[in-house]
């Protein structure tokens, strides 16, 4: 079984929904986890946020974080988590931002994905330097990254 089948079984297992938030991605996760028979037990809602605009206006992201830290940060990556899962109201809620490439810059290298994932015990979020891998490549890993930090939230969750 695959990595998001298995997400998609312990989801539903656990009774919980999950809400995705992406925007380097473009939707490649929420596509990977509706390809998964099941899936409509589980999966709640998704947005593919790729401008600061619709991060805004659609997450609730503050114009603040974007101006002070930048699409590509932990403090933006941790705000789209939550404004999904507010809106949705899912369970658990993923988001990842980054630069798939080509480009980047000292600052921002490509390759550089940052991801948040919020339930009710709180949002976290981590930074992974993919490197400048390729496009295609750096998405597919940032998809695979997601799916293993919601696996990771479902396993954390309390038990009833």
């Amino acid at each position: 079984m695959g990595d998001t089948a298995r997400l998609v079984n312990m989801a539903r297992a656990a009774g919980l929904r999950v809400a995705t938030a992406e925007s380097c991605t473009g939707g490649l996760l929420a596509a990977s986890i509706t390809e998964t028979p099941g899936a409509s037990n589980v999966f709640d809602w998704g947005v593919v946020t790729y401008s600061n605009a619709s991060k805004r206006d659609l997450l609730g992201v503050s114009a603040e974080s974007l101006d002070m830290h930048g699409a590509v940060s932990e403090e933006v990556a941790a705000e789209m988590a939550r404004g999904a899962r507010g809106r949705s109201g899912a369970d658990i809620a993923v988001s990842i931002t980054g630069i798939a490439g080509p480009g980047g810059s000292e600052h921002k290298p490509e390759g550089r994905v940052c991801f948040g994932v919020a339930t009710a015990q709180g949002v976290t979020t981590e930074t992974v330097e993919f490197g400048a891998r390729g496009r295609d490549t750096v998405r597919a890993l940032s998809r695979d990254r997601a799916t293993a930090l919601v696996i990771a939230a479902i396993e954390a969750q309390p038990r009833p």
